[in-house]
């Protein structure tokens, strides 16, 4: 990390959130994924990644020792800032905006990037891609085709015409309207279910998505686990 001058880049992982659905006891980040928990191998993966100056995670509240002994043991980094989540995905990047107000504001932060701890797959090549992306168009989130959907009009199913993409992380935004759309959220009330909406619903920037990889996946249900362990294990 920071090995330029200039804006820095802040890579945000969020840890904030419960594992009910895959069957976790408590905050699914710290399930051990081929012998380390979860939420390492994206902290990791943004320290590594180039052009990331700076990394932040986002623990769940009464977390941060438990945050602190994984970053101790188990993230290669010793650099790693922590910001108390909030009691929604939207108001954890809240928190952290705010953490990162005064550098955004001074224009010492130029690029903001989250991901979602729970897609411990993603790699450095990534993080950099959502970094160069969002630096070339305003805004970068990394997508791939959805397929064939379908919705129910009463008889019988009908395909929804268009071309639909799975919304990935880690998202990429200029810095100031990022932090411009999360103030005017927090004045309306609107709580958005990731960075991008928040960012297209309060601002005109040019949110581009480029190509993720299939293994990109979000760790939601038990099976997920097994899979992410054994592609994780190979990689190891």
């Amino acid at each position: 990390m920071r090995s330029t001058t200039g804006p820095a880049a802040v890579g945000v992982v969020l840890a904030a959130g419960m594992g009910t659905r895959v069957g976790a006891d408590g905050n699914k980040a710290y399930l051990p994924l081929a012998g380390r928990s979860m939420v390492s191998w994206s902290v990791n993966a943004v320290a590594a990644a180039p052009g990331v100056d700076r990394v932040v995670l986002v623990y769940r509240r009464g977390e941060r020792a438990t945050a602190e002994r994984m970053l101790a043991a188990e993230v290669d980094s010793a650099a790693i800032e922590l910001v108390e989540g909030g009691d929604t995905r939207h108001g954890s990047e809240w928190n952290v905006l705010n953490h990162l107000a005064p550098d955004i504001e001074s224009g010492d932060v130029d690029v903001v990037l989250v991901h979602d701890a729970a897609r411990p797959l993603a790699g450095p090549d990534l993080m950099a891609a959502a970094l160069a992306t969002a630096r070339q168009f305003g805004g970068a989130i990394p997508g791939m085709p959805a397929g064939d959907v379908f919705r129910d009009d009463g008889d019988r199913p009908s395909r929804v015409p268009g071309a639909l993409v799975r919304v990935q992380t880690p998202q990429a935004f200029h810095a100031r309207p990022l932090l411009a759309a999360y103030r005017a959220a927090a004045a309306e009330g609107f709580d958005g279910t990731d960075t991008s909406a928040c960012i297209q619903r309060f601002t005109d920037v040019d949110v581009h998505v480029f190509p993720g990889p299939p293994t990109n996946f979000k760790v939601t249900f038990p099976h997920d686990v097994a899979v992410a362990a054994h592609l994780l294990g190979d990689d190891a």
